[in-house]
């Protein structure tokens, strides 16, 4: 199964953009690497095949972001 996501931008009064889609895809990465290692030292109550598999789902959103991010200022459709 196959979703779009959107995600909505943070912007102020004036338009002006306040979270970076860099921020946001690195945050993304990030969580699911600290997850990754929680599992690596031990941390009781977490299941290794579930940490793993969100991991690498919040790796793949973060990857979407990228290339929609890249695709935008190419100015491809």
């Amino acid at each position: 199964m196959n979703r779009e996501v959107t995600l909505p931008l943070i912007v102020d009064d004036r338009g002006a953009l306040q979270v970076a889609a860099s921020d946001v895809s690195n945050l993304l990465r990030t969580l699911g690497g600290r997850w990754l290692r929680l599992v690596e030292n031990g941390e009781e109550g977490l299941d290794e095949d579930t940490v793993a598999a969100l991991a690498i789902e919040l790796a793949k959103l973060a990857d979407r972001i990228d290339v929609a991010c890249i695709a935008h200022s190419s100015g491809a459709p």
